[in-house]
């Protein structure tokens, strides 16, 4: 065993947790696979620690790092120390400090007109991040989420949103509704998806700016938050499902929203 693996050996084996734990150090957060790593380091807002890879893993990315980069080559089987059970790392784990908060305001002032997604304790890493892989493909100002009720920035929301956790601004608010009263202010329609809406989702969105308004599978909308949308609307489906999956529902709606603006040009 060469010394760099017992090394890595070593540290992985006294992270808090033990093995596949997945945690970085205080103000860290901890990322694997290429395309989200790819991703962290072509970020210049990101500030990166270290990375740990593999020589596959390295010879994966698109791009050289800078000659002083902090890298320590490993084993396959090193990397699995540092992630969360299986998760498959491809060669490459990032650990980098965590992103500066995003205020509305700032999004808002930049949106010119695109959509906002809303989501209203969506609280499945991989649901947030599919999400925001749909958001980032369909061009959306930003996903909102509420400081309690959604999963903190991680490696797993970054491997499910493909490096779009890199590209999306991310807001993270108090109050979902007081959120909702601002987005109004700036002229969006707010639209929220329930099935228990009055018109398919096509007929809802109107031809200004929108914020599509999602909440967590089988919970649905909070009260207050429906109650602070100016319409609630369906996705037709076969009778053969009772429901879809959050982040597809997101994804459609995206999508109906970009081909309403690409009809219009």
């Amino acid at each position: 065993m060469s010394e760099n693996r017992r090394a890595l050996r070593g540290r992985a084996g006294r992270m808090r947790g033990g093995r596949g734990s997945g945690r970085a150090g205080k103000g860290q957060v901890r990322l694997w696979g290429r395309h989200a790593v790819e991703a962290a380091l072509r970020n210049p807002e990101r500030q990166h620690r270290k990375l740990w890879a593999t020589p596959e893993g390295l010879a994966s990315l698109d791009g050289d790092l800078p000659a002083d980069f902090p890298i320590e080559h490993a084993q396959a089987v090193d990397l699995g120390r540092l992630v969360p059970g299986d998760a498959p790392h491809q060669g490459l784990v990032l650990d980098c400090a965590a992103m500066e908060d995003v205020h509305l305001s700032d999004v808002l002032s930049e949106a010119d007109g695109r959509p906002i997604v809303v989501l209203d304790q969506v609280t499945d890493p991989h649901n947030l991040g599919a999400i925001m892989r749909s958001a980032a493909a369909f061009g959306a100002a930003a996903i909102v989420t509420q400081d309690r009720h959604a999963p903190p920035e991680s490696g797993t929301v970054a491997k499910s949103a493909s490096g779009a956790m890199e590209i999306i601004p991310w807001v993270r608010v108090v109050n979902l509704a007081r959120t909702l009263e601002e987005v109004a202010e700036r002229g969006y329609w707010r639209i929220g998806l329930a099935g228990e809406g009055t018109q398919a989702f096509a007929q809802a969105v109107p031809a200004g700016p929108v914020a599509i308004v999602l909440g967590a599978e089988g919970e649905g909308l909070r009260h207050n938050v429906a109650a602070h949308c100016d319409a609630l609307a369906y996705l037709p489906i076969s009778d053969a499902v009772e429901s879809l999956n959050v982040s597809n529902a997101a994804a459609i709606a995206l999508y109906e929203v970009a081909s309403r603006s690409v009809s219009a040009d």
